[in-house]
């Protein structure tokens, strides 16, 4: 069967901001939305977009179909999945690609300033897996499943997997799912550890966007330092770790929303926070 012709980029990754939250939502369901290479440098962009963007407190990253996000497209001809092609591939060519490609779509997720909810629609394979798992929230659709496809493939994990999924469940749990590339439910990948909540598989949108709502209308910039200290916290010793928490609280005490959290206590109200 022919895939449906490719649209304009803008209809391959569709993008809405609603109530502070940034809607990101990957729309090739006939591929099971695997990423391009544009839609991977417009999904980049939306999220750097989104942490300058004082109106965007929130973020949410699903697909349309049956899939989250099946990996990079392999099947799109030179530069579907890295950087475009051109000339002879030399030595050091893979490593380039997988730092400029992969590595820069889950980086961009782990720096967004704005807390990231992934809304896991069916299958994330490879790196749509990781893609998700970057995210600070995982919701999923009990229909869901993660594949460490990669061993399918004879290939290493990409896209960080190997430094995301040991620090969400330990090296050996990591080690058994890109050993063997099972798929894993949805409801098994929840009591790993893998996944916050598993919602009905018509629950998704409301779910994510409760949830969304919800941080779009709390403490931006403390939510933004949080992300920081938790992402940062695996990787430092105590003393580092302690230092990057007193830093990020002197930063947080000159914010507007500290100062209405505090006037908030002390009135003995709820605070009305405005992502300053």
């Amino acid at each position: 069967m022919t895939a449906s012709p490719e649209k304009s980029l803008e209809t391959l990754v569709l993008h809405t901001t609603d109530n502070g939250v940034s809607w990101i939502t990957l729309n090739r369901p006939h591929a099971m939305n695997a990423v391009t290479w544009d839609q991977r440098e417009r999904i980049i962009a939306l999220l750097d977009a989104a942490s300058a963007d004082l109106g965007v407190r929130a973020v949410v990253i699903t697909g349309t179909g049956k899939g989250f996000c099946a990996g990079a497209d392999l099947r799109g001809g030179p530069g579907s999945a890295g950087e475009p092609a051109a000339g002879e591939r030399v030595a050091g060519d893979v490593a380039r690609t997988i730092r400029r490609g992969a590595q820069r779509l889950v980086t961009a997720v782990l720096d967004c300033e704005k807390p990231v909810i992934a809304a896991v629609n069916g299958t994330a394979a490879g790196l749509g897996a990781h893609l998700a798992l970057a995210c600070d929230l995982v919701l999923a659709v009990e229909s869901a499943r993660f594949i460490e496809v990669f061993v399918r493939r004879g290939l290493v994990p990409d896209g960080g997997g190997a430094y995301l999924l040991p620090r969400l469940i330990g090296p050996q749990r990591a080690k058994e799912l890109m050993f063997f590339g099972d798929a894993v439910p949805a409801s098994h990948a929840e009591r790993l550890g893998l996944v916050n909540r598993v919602v009905a598989d018509g629950e998704l949108e409301k779910t994510a966007r409760a949830w969304a709502e919800r941080l779009a209308a709390g403490p931006t910039r403390a939510l933004a330092l949080t992300k920081r200290l938790v992402n940062a916290s695996l990787d430092t010793d105590r003393g580092a770790a302690f230092d990057a928490e007193a830093t990020a609280q002197e930063i947080n005490m000159m914010t507007a929303d500290a100062r209405e959290g505090v006037a908030a206590f002390v009135e003995r109200r709820s605070p009305e926070y405005g992502g300053r």
